[in-house]
């Protein structure tokens, strides 16, 4: 899978030791509108997807979350590898920890009909909601949040893959 651009702030020279948290994304369009997950408590997108667990294959990790926090079941013959970007860093949480996060994103399509989401607690208390968003409008919103307790790297990341599948003519 090609590397779509690297976060890298290099600002772990001091660390001794690693977390690494990988994760997969699903990148749905249709009509020019691209499936994100709203968080409506923080105001900001996200594409459907989250961690791969231990063992788990970052493909089936993809499908398993998309289904979770959007209720779209994933058609698996459709999947196509986009690419992935990788992200090192500090960690938020402990200053002698390096956070690093491969995400990788998979053009696919779901089925026409969503099933129930099954969120975990902090997904349920941001209220996250599936939109079907024009993706100018979630790389405004991921670039002025707010407030949050999320590194903003996260919203940045989001911002530059959606202007990235536009520029490469994946929706408008």
């Amino acid at each position: 899978m090609r590397l779509l651009f690297s976060m890298d702030l290099k600002d772990y020279d001091d660390c001794d030791h690693s977390f690494v948290r990988n994760s997969a994304c699903s990148v749905i369009v249709q009509n020019g509108k691209i499936a994100m997950i709203h968080s409506l408590l923080y105001d900001y997108y996200k594409f459907p997807g989250g961690g791969i667990e231990d063992g788990e294959d970052p493909v089936a990790a993809m499908i398993r979350e998309t289904r979770e926090e959007a209720g779209l079941v994933v058609v698996p013959e459709s999947i196509r590898p986009y690419g992935y970007v990788h992200r090192a860093q500090r960690s938020d949480r402990d200053p002698t920890e390096i956070f690093i996060q491969d995400n990788y994103y998979y053009l696919c399509e779901a089925e026409a009909t969503a099933v129930a989401q099954r969120l975990d607690g902090y997904e349920a208390n941001e209220h996250y909601t599936l939109a079907w968003v024009d993706p100018l409008l979630a790389i405004e919103k991921n670039r002025n949040v707010k407030e949050s307790p999320y590194n903003r790297m996260m919203f940045e990341r989001e911002a530059r893959v959606l202007e990235l599948l536009i520029k490469e003519g994946y929706c408008k």
